[in-house]
């Protein structure tokens, strides 16, 4: 089963500067999602930053946060036993070869 990780960002936190317009006129942000050491006291399991320069990174500079996520299972509901003992029988006439 997929797992995936719910997300919400804080447009308002993301500096003008950080949003690259490509050449073929379409804007990008680049970011980054990381695992978090433990949830945080609203269950967020990830954040999201902007991803940083290589010179960012060695100069140590503050990371900007723009949002947080949280582990997202979705609810696979298995069929009961009853469910299956109550189908009808498969036929071979339905098939349309």
């Amino acid at each position: 089963m997929a797992e995936f990780i719910r997300c919400s960002i804080c447009l308002s936190d993301i500096p003008r500067e950080a949003i690259k317009q490509a050449e073929n006129g379409k804007k990008y942000l680049g970011v980054v999602v990381c695992k978090k050491k433990e949830a945080d006291q609203f269950g967020n399991t990830h954040y999201i930053a902007l991803s940083q320069s290589r010179e960012e990174r060695e100069a140590k500079a503050a990371r900007v946060y723009i949002g947080d996520g949280k582990e997202y299972i979705p609810n696979a509901v298995a069929p009961s036993v009853e469910d299956v003992e109550n189908l009808p029988p498969a036929s071979d006439d339905d098939l349309p070869f």
